[in-house]
């Protein structure tokens, strides 16, 4: 559990950097309006409804812990197109639109595979903790994300702080690496439920 805590929460503390500067960036430097941002946004529902549906196919077919770890690839690596994003209003739109279906496709797998594998291995009368204290680690990190994501794009500029986030974000799979996770295959038999 500790790396995917550590995958996670890292992955997440870039993901605020990114989103605490996306709108002001979309708006701002890219000139999208606000209907056509709402669109864009919308792209990133339709990318986590493909992601449920696929994530249980994509995890029998290569293993559990290999899906959570291109979850964690994934979610971020399509961001990268939205400080790339230049040239013509439609091919501006073109990558955003891919950057959100992309990166909501990502998501899905993660959490899918993360909550699966959490299902399965914490024991049953510490489900309640454990997770208070994943969610605790994971919604602080999206705070000090935020605020580090403001403060770098007041220092740095906007452009320069969305590659920092999605660089950052990317790293996240690193604490994966060295795990037992990616060597899930399937589902680990949870423990049998206590007898009333």
């Amino acid at each position: 559990m500790r790396p995917i805590l550590l995958a996670t929460a890292t992955i997440n503390f870039f993901n605020f950097v990114f989103w605490a500067l996306f709108v002001l960036y979309a708006t701002r430097s890219l000139g999208i309006g606000a209907g056509t941002l709402g669109l864009v946004l919308g792209a990133g529902a339709v990318g986590g409804l493909v992601g449920s549906v696929v994530a249980a196919p994509l995890s029998r077919a290569i293993g559990l812990g290999p899906c959570l770890a291109v979850g964690c690839v994934l979610f971020p690596a399509p961001l990268l197109l939205v400080p790339l994003a230049s040239g013509s209003e439609r091919t501006v739109l073109f990558l955003l639109f891919l950057a959100e279906l992309g990166s909501g496709l990502g998501v899905m797998l993660l959490d899918i595979s993360a909550g699966i594998v959490f299902a399965a291995v914490i024991p049953h009368e510490l489900r309640s903790r454990v997770s208070g204290a994943y969610t605790f680690a994971n919604y602080g990190v999206r705070v000090l994300g935020s605020l580090a994501g403001g403060w770098l794009g007041a220092a740095l500029g906007l452009r320069p702080t969305l590659w920092i986030a999605t660089a950052g974000a990317l790293a996240g799979v690193l604490w994966l690496l060295p795990s037992p996770v990616l060597r899930i295959c399937t589902l680990p038999e949870p423990e049998p439920e206590p007898e009333a």
